[in-house]
Parts: C-alpha cells; structure tokens; sequence
C-alpha cells in the first residue's frame, strides 16, 4: 500500500480523470458497463504504479497507454463475448426522433467503428478523437509511426466504405488524410462530445 500523501493525490487524479478514460474506453468497446470496467481496471493499474507513474512526464498518455493495452489484451482473450439466451436476435431500438440528422450520423460512425479490428479502432481514436499526433499514438501503441500511418489509413477507407458503400473508390490513389486539405493546413474533425 503506498502512503497516505500519495492516496490522496492519486484520489485526486483518477477523479479527475475518470470521465475521459470512460468515453475513451467507450469509443473503443461502444459498451458503457464495459468502458466502466476497463476505466477501473486502468486506474486499479495505475494505483499499483502511482509511485513511479508520479515521475511520468505525460501521465495522461501514460494512463492512455494503460487503458489501451488493457482494451487490446481483453479483445486477445475474447473473454467479453457473449452467447445469446434467445433464440431470435434482438431488435435494435430505433434511435429518437428528436435527435435529427446529427444523432444519426453519430450512430453509423460508432457503428462503422465497431467494424474495424481492434488495433485499427484504437488508431482512429487516438488521432481522431484524443487528438494525438501520428508520433503520440505510436508511442501509446508501441509501434512505428509509419504503423500508425498505415492504420489510419486502412482504418479510414475501411470506415468510407462502411458510412458510404456507393462511393467510388480508386484503387490506385494512396489513402488520403481527411484531417489534412492541403499541405500545412490541418482541418480538425467536428466530433462533438455529447454525440459520443
């Protein structure tokens, strides 16, 4: 157990940042209880290691990391599938009327990112939504930054191909940032928090 100090600057921490670790989570597993579990399981990590996690130079992406290898090691041992007791499918509730054109395009984005491997849907949320440079998310995947260059972009023609089936693809052009319009210009996505 560490020291009473340190408790209580790691109580203060994990308040703090429970809620981002809790939509980071449910941007990768689109599962509440689950992001829940993964939150918890973060921080029960991080308690573990606050001593040294105190020195970290980023302790958010420390905390990150933490997160995502612990979404990427459940994802390995399936132990999160579960049978269905029914023998018919379960309906999908149609979504509210009130929430327009906005609440729909937010559920086929979290929809569409459900279709992507593992890896590929933590690259997507890192850049798209943490807002992590191509060398920030490869040092929270422990990868290469040409890695995470290639994912994003398998990750985001995978992603057009699911929002927008119809559109024509040139097999020939090299995937295409749609975070960047021009050289130099960077063009931030529009996600908003509370349509996650």
């Amino acid at each position: 157990m560490i020291g009473t100090d340190d408790d209580q600057t790691y109580a203060q921490y994990a308040a703090g940042a429970i809620p981002r670790l809790r939509r980071i989570a449910y941007l990768l597993c689109q599962d509440w209880h689950r992001a829940d579990d993964l939150t918890q399981s973060a921080l029960a990590r991080l308690y573990r290691y606050w001593r040294r996690a105190q020195g970290v130079e980023n302790l958010d992406a420390y905390v990150g990391t933490i997160l995502l290898n612990v979404f990427l090691a459940e994802q390995r041992t399936h132990w999160w599938k579960a049978t269905s007791v029914s023998a018919e499918p379960r309906e999908l509730a149609a979504p509210a009327a009130s929430g327009g054109a906005a609440l729909d395009q937010a559920l086929d984005l979290r929809a569409a990112l459900m279709t992507l491997p593992p890896r590929r849907r933590a690259t997507v949320v890192l850049r798209y939504y943490c807002d992590y440079s191509v060398e920030q998310a490869a040092q929270v995947l422990g990868c290469s930054t040409g890695t995470v260059k290639s994912q994003t972009a398998k990750a985001l023609a995978q992603l057009r191909d699911v929002l927008d089936p119809s559109a024509p693809t040139d097999e020939g052009a090299p995937a295409r940032d749609p975070g960047v319009s021009e050289p130099g210009f960077r063009v931030q996505p529009s996600v908003s928090e509370g349509t996650l």
